[in-house]
């Protein structure tokens, strides 16, 4: 049996985890030492510094992909709000009060396989006054974007971008089919390679084994993404997973902790599914977790900015700005 212990030791000191290594221990190590020994990579190769950003959603619904979990599918009927791309003035208000609260980072969020034209240039003109007015970091999440795309993104001041895988190669047909696996990759391939950082994880509790997410992980450290949030599902009604049982906290800390053990260097980033979780997900945070979404608009996390930020000042975290 692994010594989980010994192995966040050799991970701290340079070993990484790879798809040749036999890594099915991970599905039944003690829960409390596997999560000290990710709390123990995370504090050597991290530090203290957690991670917060906040979101605002772009626009909303009639988004022709398939997605089973996604409440703005046109092929699910969830009855949430529609409307088209938020006029800019609502979106830098939005920004402002998330840099007001000391938030580190502030994103565009679509839905859709692509944002494209006029709406692509509003979230530019965003994007270029949130850069001028506003010291918060920007992010984006636009869907697929081209190699073009992504030149006049940057340019735009943008410089994380946010592409979930959602799960493995092998689940992912299951969970969506008007997009595949590939056109993910390629997408978060093209935004290196045009110099921005990236943020993917993906979403448990969909049905997948744990073997799909130890894939998931391995996927995301072989592509050495920056941030990787871990959404746990919260179904939703109209949606052809609304019957999925709730994942447990147990089953969500084992989770981030073998994320931290194969992506050691990254955000390993709080998503939906905080409030699956004693205390907003006090635990996590020393289970492995060094970042999270955060916002007093979030309808599924059960915290606020000042609420996460008093937890993890109370845990002795720097959530201070970073230069």
């Amino acid at each position: 049996m692994i010594n989980v212990t010994e192995l966040a030791g050799e991970i701290v000191s340079g070993r990484r985890l790879t798809n040749s290594d036999d890594l099915g221990f991970f599905f039944d190590a003690d829960l409390d030492g596997l999560c000290a020994g990710a709390d123990l990579i995370r504090s050597k190769l991290c530090g203290d510094h957690v991670d917060l950003c906040s979101i605002v959603n772009g626009k909303s619904g009639k988004c022709p992909e398939n997605c089973r979990f996604c409440a703005q599918s046109a092929h699910n009927h969830t009855g949430i709000s529609e409307y088209g791309f938020m006029d800019e003035e609502e979106i830098l208000r939005e920004c402002r009060h998330n840099n007001s609260k000391g938030v580190h980072r502030f994103a565009i969020v679509t839905a859709g396989r692509s944002l494209e034209g006029e709406d692509f240039r509003k979230a530019l003109s965003a994007f270029r006054r949130m850069g001028s007015e506003c010291g918060i970091k920007l992010c984006a999440s636009l869907g697929l974007l081209t190699d073009e795309q992504f030149r006049e993104l940057y340019d735009s001041g943008v410089r994380r971008y946010h592409c979930n895988i959602e799960t493995s190669r092998r689940n992912f047909p299951n969970i969506c089919t008007t997009h595949s696996f590939d056109d993910k990759l390629a997408c978060i391939k093209r935004a290196k390679n045009c110099g921005f950082q990236v943020c993917s994880g993906g979403i448990i509790g969909m049905g997948e084994t744990w073997q799909d997410r130890l894939d998931m992980a391995l996927t995301l450290a072989d592509l050495q993404v920056d941030s990787v949030p871990i959404n746990a599902l919260m179904p939703i009604k109209g949606t052809p997973l609304a019957d999925n049982l709730q994942l447990t906290e147990a089953d969500i800390l084992r989770t981030i902790a073998m994320f931290r053990y194969v992506c050691p260097t990254a955000h390993i980033r709080l998503a939906a599914g905080r409030a699956l979780m004693e205390n907003s997900g006090e635990r996590a945070f020393r289970s492995g977790a060094n970042a999270a979404i955060t916002g007093d608009m979030l309808t599924t996390s059960g915290s606020s900015i000042s609420s996460d930020m008093e937890l993890l000042r109370r845990m002795g975290f720097d959530i201070e700005r970073e230069d």
